[in-house]
């Protein structure tokens, strides 16, 4: 039963929220433009749902292919990083002063450069889940026990051996890691150019919902950007289980 109610305590947590939301609308009789019902979400998600579905295609997209340039770009970053210092000593202030700037900023200046199409979104996405890899992945190189590398230098192992059956098994926990914070930071960086400059996405949807006074689209909206965020995580969750070992949890 303990094991049951571990494995639920999330959706128990949810449907507690909906419920208690649900109630107090109905209780209060609080109006729809103000504050939907979960109910009437659920409702115009049904309704609407080949609307929402064509726009979250296009931020899903923009999503993936920021994510996966940065992740493209971030790995072999952090490789040089980790096997050069004097690299690393010329690179790294210029990463931290690249991530204190609000990605926020950049959007007008990316859309004045690259327009209106798909780049500022997916420059935008790359940007905010950029940082995120590079360190992740330094961090569980570096993290690796030098005794342990020692020991199989000495028995003869290459460098190239030593990175693919040591390094890299043992960083891939951090690198999956930085990995699900990217994900969920680049669907907010595509979001955020779409608020910008764009003429479909969930984004643009949200602010065509806010011209017509549609808080319940909006909310709509929301719940599939969410979706979109919580469905590239579990896919990453699975392959890191499928390619990456458990740690033990510290208790």
């Amino acid at each position: 039963m303990a094991r049951l109610f571990e494995n639920s305590a999330a959706t128990l947590l949810i449907l507690t929220v909906l419920l208690v939301w649900q109630i107090a609308v109905i209780v209060s009789g609080i109006s729809e433009f103000v504050l939907p019902s979960p109910l009437q979400i659920a409702i115009r998600l049904v309704e609407e749902r080949w609307l929402l579905l064509s726009h979250a295609g296009v931020t899903a997209f923009e999503v993936l292919s920021g994510f996966l340039t940065s992740a493209v770009i971030g790995i072999p970053l952090a490789l040089a990083i980790f096997y050069s210092p004097i690299f690393e000593r010329a690179i790294y202030p210029v990463l931290v002063g690249m991530q204190t700037i609000p990605k926020i900023v950049l959007a007008p200046i990316l859309v004045l450069y690259l327009g209106y199409g798909w780049a500022p979104k997916i420059v935008l996405a790359f940007l905010i889940s950029f940082f995120p890899i590079v360190i992740s992945t330094v961090v569980g190189l570096q993290s690796l026990d030098k005794g342990l590398v020692n020991l199989v230098r000495s028995m003869g192992a290459t460098e190239a051996q030593i990175f693919f059956k040591i390094r890299l098994p043992a960083a891939l926990p951090n690198i999956f890691g930085g990995f699900k914070v990217a994900i969920s930071l680049a669907v907010i960086g595509a979001v955020i150019g779409e608020y910008i400059a764009a003429d479909k996405g969930l984004g643009y949807l949200q602010l065509q919902a806010n011209s017509q006074f549609d808080t319940t689209l909006n909310f709509a909206a929301v719940v599939v950007i969410s979706s979109v965020g919580i469905g590239l995580y579990s896919i990453l969750n699975w392959l890191e289980s499928k390619v990456s070992f458990r740690r033990e949890r510290a208790t």
